[in-house]
């Protein structure tokens, strides 16, 4: 029999989906994945790292290149000082970055709170712990972060709060306000936070605020990010993990015996990319709003409801109006049928009532994939 901890979570719903798109030649729209080029200086700089015969381990925590660069660019964007030797741990991506840090720092028992919709790793790295999770639900269409809902959630045997800004699925960023709100919250009853922070450059409105530079937070928070979203290269799987030192020890600990290292080549070219300057960042955005409209107003016309989103590359849309189908027919449909997928909205939520009429779109994607996307769908719904 397998193990019962497998029993609490089931396969990904967004991996399924874009399995079911390749089979049905749809437009994936159901997967963070993007479809363009990432940038040519850190593939050249990969390249150049292989033929330079950089194939074996670099140092289980990260190559010393990449943790420095790491250092510099917290410390040039947000100010935060960070040691690279003993605060900084290089992952194969964030998804293993959380998976060490809940391994590492909660025991059996502990209870980790998860605003939901959540990205749906997040109880299986509960899970893999043998924590329990305790959702607290943000509530459509705002979806603000209710701190006093959260404070009624916390027991005795709460350890953590998982934070994830900007928001997959619903695009929503959360003001310094919220955030000061949520830090004192945690000082007050002595709980980590672990932020999940992959979009922090694809914002649209209001900023990108971590949770590590509010007041007091550096010493209890572990940021975790990777270089997917914002360089376009989900495949290379390089995340990282910033925490206080006796934090990173633990982490080190279980992702030496998880994964071991990231691959080497493509550290040193992640190095490269973080040097880029602030024209990069800001054009990244700027594109991605390009994205988000065009998907939007497609989505507008064919019916659907939602909340213009504030950063990520993700729009969470109700059908409701549209359709009398529940969330996993309706993806179902719009996949085979259409020519779209989109993630059914109930694989966001830890009850599967929830979520029942929405469906997640990702526009990471061309502009040329977009424009027949939406095409498909405002004809689908114009037709009918």
């Amino acid at each position: 029999m397998p193990a019962l901890r497998t029993h609490s979570f089931t396969e990904s719903a967004i991996r399924s989906m874009s399995r079911l798109a390749q089979q049905h030649g749809a437009i994936n729209l159901a997967q963070g994945m993007p479809d363009f080029p990432m940038p040519q200086p850190m593939k050249d700089a990969a390249c150049a790292a292989i033929q330079g015969d950089m194939n074996q381990y670099a140092n289980s925590w990260g190559a010393a290149p990449l943790r420095l660069a790491l250092a510099e660019r917290y410390r040039r964007l947000h100010g935060m000082q960070v040691d690279s030797d003993l605060e900084v741990t290089v992952t194969c991506g964030a998804t293993e970055a959380m998976t060490a840090t809940f391994m590492a720092l909660l025991d059996e028992g502990d209870e980790v709170i998860i605003l939901e919709p959540f990205h749906e790793n997040c109880v299986p790295h509960a899970a893999l712990a043998g924590a329990r999770p305790v959702f607290v639900t943000l509530e459509a269409p705002d979806w603000k972060l209710d701190v006093e809902r959260i404070r009624s959630a916390i027991t005795r045997r709460t350890r953590a709060i998982l934070l994830n800004t900007p928001h997959n699925p619903t695009g929503r960023v959360f003001t310094r306000a919220e955030m000061e709100a949520l830090a004192s919250l945690c000082l007050e009853r002595d709980l980590l936070v672990f932020t999940d922070e992959p979009y922090e450059h694809i914002v649209f409105a209001g900023h990108h605020h971590p949770m590590a530079t509010m007041p007091g937070m550096q010493d209890r928070t572990v940021t975790i990010s990777s270089l997917s979203a914002t360089f376009a290269c989900t495949g290379w799987r390089i995340g990282w993990a910033i925490a206080p030192a006796v934090f990173t020890e633990a982490i080190r600990k279980v992702h030496d015996f998880l994964t071991l290292g990231a691959p080497a080549p493509l550290q040193a070219a992640a190095a490269t990319g973080l040097a880029f300057d602030a024209d990069y960042y800001n054009s990244l955005a700027a594109d991605f709003r390009v994205r988000r409209d065009l998907l939007c107003t497609s989505l507008s016309d064919a019916g659907f409801t939602f909340s213009v989103p504030e950063g990520a590359f993700y729009v969470l849309a109700n059908f409701a109006a549209i359709s009398e189908l529940d969330d996993r027919e309706f993806a179902l449909w719009l996949t085979q049928d259409v020519g779209v997928a989109a993630v059914p909205g109930s694989s966001f939520y830890h009850k599967r009532t929830s979520g029942g009429s929405t469906v997640r779109f990702a526009y990471c994607k061309s502009i040329d994939a977009l424009e027949m996307a939406g095409g498909r769908l405002v004809n689908a719904f114009q037709a009918a």
